[in-house]
């Protein structure tokens, strides 16, 4: 079976850690894997398989030493890295938004459409929707095969975990002030716990 060398940026992250953890579980056959994010988690290791490995700075890797490279440490450095990535060889799978809009770069959910995969070539690049989108999805394939769709409404709920592990960490200090009713280290900042916050991620020209 062919082995394939594997880069995650963003290792350190919630998703990062959540990739690994099932490249492990499912034995996907890997010869060298790469655990990449910033000078913040620089030197933090991580066990895989029978072994540590240690975080990698991003901004002096080389892709060229890898044939995948999973991206998950945000939009802003998917922009600047994942064509740096493709540039030096390596297919890029993109958790992000970043690419998600982009007709070049196709949007899998596997269960779904996995026939565009061969499209990724125009970039090397292959994004994938919100997670709430490809659960959706998933449910709605069999009723679009069998009677079509032409519309869909919807409004859903985001986790705040989807915003990364400072967010969860401010979520989890905001709901332990309001329970024990203590004043909030920043009152400036529009409240996470018990809130309902009418935006994720950045705002299109659409206005949503």
């Amino acid at each position: 079976m062919k082995k394939y060398d594997i880069a995650i940026v963003g290792a350190s992250g919630l998703v990062g850690e959540t990739i690994l953890k099932i490249l492990e579980e499912r034995k996907f056959p890997i010869n060298n894997l790469y655990l990449l994010a910033s000078e913040r988690s620089l030197g933090r290791s991580f066990s895989f398989r029978d072994s540590q490995l240690s975080v990698e700075l991003l901004d002096k890797f080389d892709f060229s030493k890898v044939q995948i490279a999973f991206f998950s440490a945000g939009a802003s450095v998917s922009k600047e890295y994942a064509p740096k990535a493709t540039e030096a060889g390596a297919v890029v799978i993109d958790n992000t938004s970043y690419f998600r809009y982009q007709d070049d770069v196709p949007l899998i959910v596997p269960e779904c459409n996995i026939e565009r995969l061969d499209d990724y070539s125009a970039k090397g690049i292959i994004a994938n929707p919100n997670c709430s989108t490809i659960q959706m999805v998933v449910a709605l394939y069999p009723i679009y095969k069998s009677v079509g769709i032409e519309r869909i409404n919807v409004a859903t709920y985001q986790a705040v975990s989807g915003a990364g592990r400072s967010a969860m960490d401010r979520l989890s200090a905001e709901t332990s002030f309001y329970l024990e009713n203590k004043k909030k280290d920043n009152a400036s900042l529009i409240p996470f716990a018990f809130n309902v916050i009418p935006q994720i991620d950045i705002f299109l020209d659409n206005g949503f």
